[in-house]
């Protein structure tokens, strides 16, 4: 099993951030049915102020570049990702398009 860590902002403004977390009561079906077609097992979203956080936990099959072709492809989850770009702002520090970025560990208390 393979884990990562991943974040993401939202822009900030109450009204919007209450309407995304609206639209995470009832993901579409099509949506998890792509999330679990990718190899990911597990799934959480977090939230605090603007800020969102995400734990993927995904079996050994999964792959970012993987996900990403599947989506390209898939016209519900381009629309659901257009309707999220609603909601979103890029990190300063992202590449065009990117949303979610990856955490680095810096530190595991074993």
């Amino acid at each position: 099993m393979k884990k990562f860590f991943l974040f993401c902002d939202l822009k900030d403004d109450a009204k919007l951030i209450e309407e995304y977390k609206e639209y995470h009561k009832s993901v579409w079906p099509e949506i998890i049915k792509s999330i679990k077609d990718s190899g990911i097992e597990n799934m959480e979203i977090y939230n605090n102020g603007n800020r969102l956080f995400m734990i993927i936990e995904a079996n050994d099959t999964f792959s970012f570049e993987a996900k990403a072709k599947m989506d390209a492809s898939n016209s519900k989850v381009q629309e659901w990702e257009d309707l999220m770009w609603k909601y979103q702002q890029q990190i300063p520090w992202a590449k065009e398009g990117e949303k979610w970025l990856p955490l680095e560990q810096i530190f595991k208390l074993v």
